[in-house]
């Protein structure tokens, strides 16, 4: 069994580096709610000094709120907006000698286009006309990957190590309670529970169906780091091999 494991990174978080030893893929923000130019670069060449497959993280246009304010754009300006994002990261990590594999939105922009097909259609629309060898990274069962595959794109369906679920497989809003698992140990089984059996229990006692293709770290937790090694422990003694 092979997974991926991810990590949003260039959020200004002091763990990035530490990270980059631990996962296979980087989502690295391109400077709507976090980053700049600057960051961006050192991530990248962090990344491939590590080896690690790079991918832009994308946002609506809200650095007062990291990319978490609900925005209802026309879609027009959402692609043009994941044109220019995706584009400038591009740009780096081909002067820095990579090559970027995918595209994952950040926060808010990819709650909403997990369900709202017409921001998931632009953002896929966006991605293939960057470069139709891009992987989309969605939301597993989302309308995301249902847009990327419609585009030809090649998906990975992702899941949320700490993360609560509801009961038709959406992510708990990060207003309500449930939304952050704070426990490791339940976060740990949770994870292992969506790899192995493709599925979750929901907030509410339901099990929801996933395809846990690539799982998520978020690197801005106080334990991160711990978790990150822990969880990479449990992959080995269960035999799931790490890569991207």
């Amino acid at each position: 069994m092979v997974v991926d494991l991810n990590a949003d990174l260039g959020e200004g978080c002091g763990s990035d580096a530490e990270l980059l030893t631990l996962v296979s893929s980087a989502n690295i923000a391109c400077g709507f709610h976090a980053g700049d130019a600057q960051t961006m670069r050192e991530s990248v060449r962090e990344a491939l000094k590590n080896g690690v497959a790079i991918g832009a993280h994308p946002s609506f246009p809200d650095r007062e709120n990291f990319g978490r304010t609900a925005m209802n754009l026309p879609p027009e300006t959402v692609y043009a907006q994941m044109l220019y994002q995706i584009g400038a990261l591009a740009a780096i990590v081909r002067a820095e000698g990579g090559q970027l594999r995918h595209v994952k939105p950040h926060g808010m922009l990819y709650n909403q286009a997990a369900k709202d097909a017409q921001l998931a259609d632009a953002i896929a629309r966006a991605v293939h006309d960057v470069d139709s060898g891009l992987i989309l990274v969605g939301l597993a069962g989302s309308e995301l990957i249902r847009a990327g595959e419609r585009y030809g794109l090649a998906t990975r369906e992702e899941v949320f190590a700490d993360r609560g679920y509801r009961a038709d497989g959406s992510l708990v809003p990060r207003s309500e309670p449930g939304a952050l698992i704070a426990d490791e140990e339940q976060a740990l089984a949770q994870t292992l529970e969506m790899v192995q059996r493709g599925q979750v229990k929901s907030i509410t006692g339901e099990w929801a169906t996933v395809h846990a293709q690539t799982v998520c770290l978020h690197g801005d937790g106080e334990h991160a780091l711990e978790f990150a090694r822990r969880l990479r422990k449990e992959f080995e003694l269960n035999n799931i091999k790490i890569s991207a």
